[in-house]
């Protein structure tokens, strides 16, 4: 099971945007020409991989992507802890989070004038529409570098309908876990596997529309940061809430959230 967006929330709030070792902020500010920059890491504590760092079979493997198991770090001391596992153990991370959060805290009690961390959606900013998807690397363009995912489907008919959608989604979201730190050869076999899996749901009758929303990640020690949701929805083909644009090559989904 991949970490829940839920999970995640809770990470980054209580750690305050910052690195638990070197305490840098994580999110870099967006430049005239290019957007933010996310340069954290959710790091497990306790590896999923048999070989991996602090790997433990004892270990509850639904456990693995709860919150307890994560400390947020930058990319340097994610790879620092990894490749010195011998000298970060498991308990010394655990410590080190518990002492990183209270710090957090203390700090956001020392500052009255701070406001909680939350997200803020913009009505401007909310697609009205969404575009029809037909190829992986359409769908990469929705979901690379958000930081969260919105996914939904019209109801379902057979159970065949519901193992192509389930294995469509998990895709999706296991990329949105590793794609930061995917190599190009990797991003080129998912794309390949996204194309095949939109043709398996067009075989039923199932479509993909996708966008993306810009949300607000307000409050906390620094300054609001644009926060980008993948929006993607999945609906029949003859549903009513399709609309052709300009020629029968584009579509788009009137848009419900």
């Amino acid at each position: 099971m991949p970490i829940s967006d839920k999970t995640r929330k809770i990470l980054w709030g209580r750690s305050g945007n910052r690195c638990a070792i070197c305490k840098h902020e994580l999110i870099i500010d967006a430049t005239p020409t290019d957007d933010e920059s996310v340069i954290g890491d959710e790091c497990h504590i306790i590896s999923r991989q048999i070989q991996g760092p602090r790997h433990n079979p004892a270990f509850p493997e639904g456990k693995l992507d709860a919150y307890e198991n994560l400390i947020l770090l930058c990319r340097v001391h994610h790879k620092m802890i990894d490749d010195q596992d011998e000298t970060y153990t498991a308990d010394i991370l655990q410590q080190m989070k518990s002492n990183h959060e209270t710090w957090v805290s203390q700090k956001l009690s020392d500052t009255p004038q701070s406001k909680p961390i939350r997200l803020r959606r913009i009505k401007q900013n909310i697609p009205a529409i969404l575009i029809r998807l037909r190829t992986g690397l359409e769908v990469l363009s929705i979901i690379e570098n958000a930081y969260a995912s919105s996914l939904d489907h019209e109801e379902l008919k057979s159970e065949e309908e519901v193992e192509a959608i389930v294995q469509f989604f998990q895709t999706v979201r296991d990329w949105g876990d590793v794609g930061m730190d995917a190599k190009p050869s990797d991003r080129i076999r998912l794309a390949y596997e996204l194309s095949n899996l939109l043709n398996d749901l067009e075989g039923l009758g199932l479509l993909v529309f996708g966008g993306r929303e810009i949300q607000v990640l307000e409050g906390g020690l620094g300054e609001p940061t644009n926060w980008t949701i993948s929006i993607l929805r999945v609906a029949r083909k003859d549903s009513q809430a399709i609309k052709t644009i300009d020629d029968e090559e584009t579509a788009s989904l009137e848009d419900a959230v």
